[in-house]
C-alpha cells in the first residue's frame, strides 16, 4: 500500500530508498498507462466487433444458424446441409440453439449475435411472435434475417425458406390419414408445441381439409410433446387409453412419430391403430418395416439447410432482393420465390416399399 510505504520511509535513512522506489513506481504507472491505451485502441465496442478477415484479404460473410433445439435429429440434418453450403460458398457458419425448444433462449442467442455483428441470421422460430422483436432489432442493425422451417412475423425477416406450402403439408397429412382409415372414425394429433408458427399453420390446414372432405372422421384430441420423443410416447399412451375407438395417430413434429409408434407397439395395438406423420426416415425405418408406422411424410431436410444458407448469403451479397422470382442455390439449381417465401418443394411420403432407399 502506498501510504504504508511512505510512512515506513519517512526517516532520513530511508530517503534514498524512497526516491528509488518512487521512481520505479512512476515508471510502472507510465508503462501500465501505455499498455492500457494500446489495448483500448485495438478493441472496439462489442457491438462494433466484426469477424476476422479471411486469408484472401477480405472478410468472410458470417451466417448465424439457429434451429429450435440442439439435439433434434431433424435440425442436425438441416445443419449438415447448411455446413455443405457454407463450405461451397466460402463463408463462416456459426451455430447455436437451446438444448430444448425455448423461445426465451432463442432470443438470448440472437441478442448475442447482434452484439457480435454477424452478417445474417437464419432462424427456425419456436415462437414466431415472441422472436420477432429480437429479429427486428437485428434488421435495424443491418443484419439480414432469414427464417426457415417455422416463420417469424413477416416484418421481422427478409425471407422465409418454406419447406413446403402450409396447405401442401396439411393436406398431405389429412389425406393420408383418411386413406388409411377409409375416411371414417376417430383420430388424434400430436404437435411439437402450441406456439410454433408452423405447427399452428399445419394444424389449421389439416382441420380445413377435414371439414371440407372427410365428414365421417373426427379429430378427438390435440396433444403437444414439446419436440421430445419420450413425451410423445407418454401422450400417445394416454390417447390410446382415453379413446378406445381411436383409429389413427398423426404427428406433425418429427419426434412425435417414433414416440407414438413405441406407444402403439407397447400397447399391443399394432395394425389396430395406424401411425403417420412428419418425420425422418432414419428415426422411423424400424417402425415402418415392422408395420407399426404406415407412412412418414417429409421433405429433404438436408436440402432445407442448404437452401437456407444460400438464401442468407444471397441476401448479404445483394443477389437476393425483394421482388426476385428465382434463387439459384448451388448444386440444387433454381428455386421459386413467391413474394418473400422461397419454396423448397412438395412433401414426400416414405412407406414400407421405399423407406430402405433413404
Amino acid at each position: 500500500d502506498k501510504n504504508d510505504f511512505l510512512a515506513a520511509c519517512a526517516s532520513a535513512d530511508c530517503a534514498g530508498q524512497f526516491t528509488t522506489e518512487r521512481n520505479a513506481m512512476n515508471r510502472f504507472a507510465l508503462t501500465l498507462a501505455l499498455l492500457t491505451g494500446l489495448l483500448l485502441a485495438g478493441c472496439g465496442k462489442p457491438s462494433d466487433s466484426k469477424p476476422a478477415a479471411d486469408s484472401g484479404g477480405g472478410k468472410k460473410p458470417v451466417i448465424a444458424f439457429l434451429p429450435k433445439s440442439r439435439g433434434n435429429a431433424y435440425f442436425v440434418s438441416c445443419k449438415k446441409g447448411a455446413d455443405k453450403a457454407a463450405a461451397e460458398l466460402g463463408l463462416e457458419l456459426i451455430f447455436d440453439a437451446p438444448s430444448n425448444p425455448d423461445p426465451a433462449k432463442q432470443n438470448e442467442i440472437i441478442e448475442t449475435w447482434i452484439t457480435m455483428g454477424v452478417d445474417a441470421i437464419a432462424a427456425a422460430c419456436e415462437n414466431g411472435e415472441g422472436i420477432s422483436t429480437a429479429l427486428r432489432k437485428a434488421k435495424a442493425k443491418g443484419i439480414k434475417v432469414i427464417t426457415f422451417d417455422a416463420d417469424a412475423l413477416p416484418d421481422a425477416r427478409d425471407f422465409f425458406v418454406n419447406q413446403a406450402t402450409e396447405q401442401g403439408i396439411g393436406y398431405a397429412v389429412m389425406d393420408e390419414a383418411a386413406r388409411l382409415t377409409g375416411g371414417e372414425g376417430e383420430f388424434a394429433l400430436i404437435v411439437g408445441s402450441v406456439t410454433a408458427a408452423n405447427q399452428i399453420a399445419w394444424r389449421k390446414q389439416i382441420e380445413a381439409r377435414l371439414a371440407e372432405k372427410y365428414p365421417n372422421m373426427k379429430l378427438v384430441a390435440v396433444r403437444p410433446c414439446d419436440d421430445q420423443k419420450d413425451k410423445a410416447q407418454s401422450e400417445a399412451t394416454t390417447l390410446l387409453s382415453a379413446y378406445p375407438n381411436l383409429k389413427l395417430i398423426a404427428s406433425i413434429t418429427s419426434l412425435g412419430v417414433p414416440g407414438a409408434a413405441e406407444a402403439i407397439k407397447q400397447a399391443g395395438k399394432v395394425g389396430q391403430v395406424k401411425n403417420i406423420g412428419l418425420g425422418l426416415p432414419n428415426e422411423n425405418r424400424r417402425y415402418v418395416l415392422e408395420g407399426v408406422t404406415q407412412t412418414v411424410i417429409l421433405w429433404k431436410t438436408e436440402d432445407l439447410g442448404y437452401l437456407t444458407v444460400h438464401a442468407a448469403n444471397g441476401a448479404v451479397a445483394g443477389t437476393l432482393k425483394a421482388g426476385d422470382k428465382k434463387l439459384k442455390a448451388g448444386a440444387l439449381g433454381e428455386f421459386e420465390v413467391q413474394g418473400d417465401n422461397i419454396l423448397l418443394g412438395q412433401p414426400f411420403s416414405f412407406t414400407k416399399e421405399n423407406i430402405a432407399q433413404f
